[in-house]
């Protein structure tokens, strides 16, 4: 593989943020769709996402001081929750579902 090729194919498929973040929400209703039809419950969806999410921050881990630079300039400007309230309530939504699930089967 190219590394280059794959760069590349990344400033173009995130140069459409928009664009991308609907396909990807998309996308993602459809996987839970399917999975929760195949019979994986939600609870099983969201420990394997919890491991899964573990497993990026050992990637993310060394890059964090400068994500975590943009958001504190992000809630200083009152920016955050602008730019990220459907993503925030989709896994608001998300949790409470699991929540429910685990505590009134």
């Amino acid at each position: 593989m190219k590394p280059k090729s794959w760069i590349d194919f990344a400033k173009w498929l995130y140069s459409k943020t928009i664009t991308t973040s609907i396909v990807a929400l998309i996308l993602a209703a459809i996987t839970l769709y399917y999975l929760i039809q195949s019979g994986i419950t939600i609870v099983q969806i969201l420990a394997v996402t919890a491991f899964v999410a573990l497993l990026l921050i050992v990637g993310l881990a060394p890059q964090m001081s400068v994500l975590i630079k943009r958001y504190e300039i992000m809630v200083r400007e009152g920016k955050l929750w602008k730019e990220y309230w459907l993503y925030i309530l989709i896994w608001i939504a998300l949790i409470g579902w699991g929540a429910k699930e685990v505590f009134f089967p």
